[in-house]
């Protein structure tokens, strides 16, 4: 198939590159990259290392550095290099380091990639020298890398604008333990001072992000049961069950079982534990979205909720738009979607145009043309927590003519960033670097975010009830829009072209 060529560097007679897979969005390529080297004499490319991570050729052009999976190896830059392999012994090695020089260097270094980076060269109006003049004496108290990140955050601050990340460096943060979760919900039952499984999130199995363990088959776990010990380990109502799950992620997790909370009688099952139930609690609330909206509208519309404007959400819309294409109307979701960059592919698809059919004698069904056009009405939902390109897809649906936006408004953070490599201690920010404007040559949503045309809040109280008035609105809104039919036309009797 079609690989991806980088990393170019040029010597006297040959050309130096990287091959890798074509990009999958959100999955790693099928297979490692390789470093390449191009006779232009011979006309011939020649592979000189593979599993290949990076590479930086010697100033003369004679050697290539080249990192392949752990290790790091020295290669002479010719076609018959591959032969002459050396390995770069690092143990051992130390660098001398000097913090607070080093400190000095990254804060100069985020500086200038402000001032040749930024989206607009006038910095929204700020002299940019006198800003690192004002908090560059701030430097002489820095005691640890994290008030390096307070004191270059504070000075990035000053410009008022979103994405303006400031990331790790060289400290660590204590690893958090991994907990045996089994994607279940435990309850306390007082009067027998024994916990049970209250519920257990459905999943989809055949998704390995939704896969929830107490469901996969051959566990026979079921809502109800007292869950009496963990490995063994008796589990009594003065306990935390997640004190027992703590460092089981690696391994099989039994479980001692009744419906009863007696050990007599009890059953001994075992599971594969995830470490964060975050997916499923997600599935789960869109599973439960989906099924108010169908009984709501006797089936009539669809819901699709987009989490982000990246793999996720690509994933999420091709999963739940096409097999509801042929319902009557949509609702589509994008509260505390975290945005990405994809949202102009969503718009497209959303915003075909039917311009006519094709019918076949076998099949039901008209197939559209283009193809996948949604013919019905929709509305959007947003709220505060539609972010980035999550704050744009609104926006350009309503831009489009799609229809309302039902909610709160958006987070207003839209001026897109790039990645310009780790800072020297392997820290790293980004730049605000890509502005967002309307077809009127006008800066807009960032810093403000998007108004929705119907202004509806879940406050406290209702959600804590379980109730979701932007859902509910969504509804109404939808179905008072589907007054007019909304179905494909009815195929046209066949043509007779016998001659009178």
């Amino acid at each position: 198939g079609a690989d991806n060529y980088g990393g170019l560097s040029a010597k006297t007679g040959h050309l130096l590159y990287g091959i890798g897979p074509a990009f999958y969005y959100g999955r790693q390529g099928d297979r490692p990259a390789s470093l390449r080297i191009y006779s232009i004499k011979d006309r011939k490319e020649t592979t000189l290392a593979e599993d290949v991570r990076g590479y930086s050729m010697s100033y003369d052009g004679a050697k290539v550095l080249v990192a392949q999976g752990p290790t790091y190896n020295l290669y002479d830059a010719t076609p018959l290099g591959d032969k002459s392999k050396k390995v770069v012994p690092t143990t051992g090695l130390s660098v001398d380091r000097v913090p607070a020089e080093e400190w000095n260097q990254i804060f100069n270094e985020v500086w200038r990639r402000y001032r040749d980076w930024f989206y607009v060269s006038n910095m929204h109006g700020y002299d940019w020298v006198a800003l690192r003049e004002q908090y560059k004496p701030l430097l002489q108290y820095v005691a640890h890398r994290s008030d390096l990140n307070y004191v270059i955050s504070e000075m990035i601050s000053e410009l008022t604008v979103q994405h303006a990340y400031v990331e790790g460096g060289d400290f660590q943060i204590p690893q958090r333990p991994r907990v045996g979760l089994p994607g279940a919900r435990f309850e306390l039952d007082k009067t027998a001072s024994r916990y049970r499984i209250a519920k257990i999130f459905g999943g989809q199995n055949e998704e390995d992000i939704y896969r929830s363990p107490l469901t996969e088959i051959g566990v026979n776990a079921r809502v109800g049961d007292y869950v009496l010990a963990i490995d063994g380990e008796e589990l009594k109502g003065t306990d935390d069950p997640y004190r027992l799950l703590r460092n089981k992620a690696d391994n099989p997790v039994q479980l001692t079982v009744n419906n009863r909370p007696t050990m007599e009688g009890a059953r001994t099952i075992s599971y594969r534990p995830i470490t964060d139930e975050g997916n499923l609690i997600y599935l789960d609330w869109i599973v439960a979205n989906r099924r108010k909206v169908s009984e709501a509208t006797g089936g009539r519309v669809g819901y699709i909720h987009i989490p982000d404007m990246g793999a996720n959400g690509i994933r999420e819309f091709i999963k739940w738009y096409y097999p509801q294409i042929r319902k009557e109307a949509l609702i589509v979701d994008v509260r505390a979607n975290g945005g990405g960059n994809v949202s102009r592919m969503l718009i497209e698809r959303l915003r075909r145009k039917l311009l006519a059919l094709n019918y076949s004698r076998t099949a039901d069904e008209a197939n559209t043309y283009p193809d996948g056009v949604f013919t019905g009405p929709m509305v959007a939902l947003l709220d505060a927590n539609s972010a980035s390109d999550g704050d744009i897809f609104p926006a350009m649906f309503r831009e489009a003519g799609l229809g309302p936006l039902i909610g709160k408004r958006s987070w207003g953070g839209v001026v897109g960033i790039s990645n310009r490599g780790q800072l020297i201690d392997g820290g790293g920010i980004s730049v605000p670097e890509s502005g967002f404007a309307n077809t009127k040559g006008e800066w807009v949503i960032e810093g403000y975010g998007v108004d929705p045309d119907i202004e509806v809040d879940n406050d406290p109280k209702s959600v804590l009830d379980g109730k979701d008035q932007q859902l509910e609105r969504g509804i109404a809104e939808i179905m008072a829009r589907l007054k007019q039919p909304t179905h494909l036309p009815a195929k046209p009797a066949g043509p007779v072209k016998t001659i009178k």
